[in-house]
């Protein structure tokens, strides 16, 4: 199966106008499409499967509860597949099973472990602030984020614990939209506590997975950690010049 990967698109704010890859399958959307919402509509329609994980700024402004089932009602009348901590089994043409994963899989600040946890929450802080969300009718501040996120990580840990195959797969892709590994690190930015609000240690469950695919962190990245592929293909913002290597017409194949 060929799939086309786009992610951070912020059709909010850039002028982008995604088409699809010729040879794809499949095109998965890895999050921060629009935080408007607006321009998931340019995906109905698509030649081919859609299937969207959401990211942190599909929430902006909102309250994180009640926008998950608003944007579950408005990808379902879009045709889009949302995963939002759920499963689609899709056959490819040759006949086998592509087990799809899907989290968003919030940043749970301990990237650098427990001792490097409270440095990190604090430089997180700043990121809450200006995405303005609740959860429970309160500020959907770090230590809310920590609480979704380990809520996310127990969910897919426990997904990937039935195997890279199963009696109906034949093989597992995840995707989620902050990064599984510190690899996928900003080389801009480097390793700092900030880097803790992208990227999460989830190395142990790579290998639950054949290919891993992420959004969030503004730069292209392609890496191998064991047997298991991660790839990110964001495009960023245009005008701080993030989108320079970014593939709109990126293939991979599973």
């Amino acid at each position: 199966m060929k799939l086309q990967l786009l992610s951070d698109l912020h059709l909010e704010t850039e002028d982008f106008a995604p088409t699809p890859a010729a040879g794809a399958e499949l095109l998965v959307l890895a999050g921060d499409v629009d935080a408007g919402w607006a321009g998931l509509a340019r995906f109905a329609g698509w030649p081919v499967p859609v299937l969207f994980v959401p990211g942190n700024h599909e929430y902006d402004g909102r309250d994180v509860d009640a926008a998950r089932v608003a944007l579950a009602g408005h990808c379902a009348s879009l045709g889009l597949g949302l995963l939002d901590d759920a499963v689609r089994v899709v056959t490819c043409a040759d006949g086998r099973r592509v087990r799809f994963v899907g989290s968003t899989r919030w940043c749970d600040f301990d990237l650098f472990g427990p001792a490097g946890r409270d440095r990190a929450l604090r430089a997180g802080g700043y990121f809450q602030r200006v995405m303005n969300a609740r959860r429970h009718g309160a500020p959907f501040d770090a230590p809310a984020v920590r609480t979704l996120a380990l809520e996310c990580r127990a969910w897919l840990a426990a997904e990937l614990a039935k195997g890279e195959s199963g009696a109906d797969w034949d093989t597992t892709v995840v995707i989620t939209h902050f990064a599984p590994s510190i690899r996928s690190a900003d080389p801009r930015y480097g390793r700092q506590p900030g880097t803790a609000s992208f990227c999460n240690d989830d190395e142990a469950l790579l290998p639950g997975a054949r290919l891993w695919l992420h959004g969030h962190l503004h730069c292209q990245h392609d890496y191998r950690v064991g047997t298991t592929r991660v790839v990110c293909n964001a495009r960023g913002h245009e005008r701080r010049g993030e989108a320079e290597r970014f593939r709109p017409d990126l293939l991979l194949e599973v």
